[in-house]
């Protein structure tokens, strides 16, 4: 069983965006804070709607996310 669901965060350059990499789940917000809360909502509900595909986590996972920083220039 996973026991994290696995988020990219990046910025689009008008919004924070969220990407689900374990299911098709997106959001965004303006704020990282809001696009966390956008994030837990997105991921519930989706697993609301088909709780079959839920059944590969744990009962309680984790969100565990990877937060792209832009290009580094040396």
């Amino acid at each position: 069983m996973k026991h994290v669901i696995k988020v990219e965060i990046y910025h689009d350059g008008e919004f924070y965006c969220g990407r689900c990499l374990d299911a098709d789940i997106f959001t965004q917000g303006q704020t990282l804070d809001e696009l966390t809360v956008n994030i837990k909502e997105a991921i519930q509900l989706h697993f609301e709607d088909d709780p079959d595909s839920f059944a590969e986590f744990s009962p309680h996972p984790s969100i565990f996310t990877m937060m792209d920083l832009g290009e580094v220039h040396v």
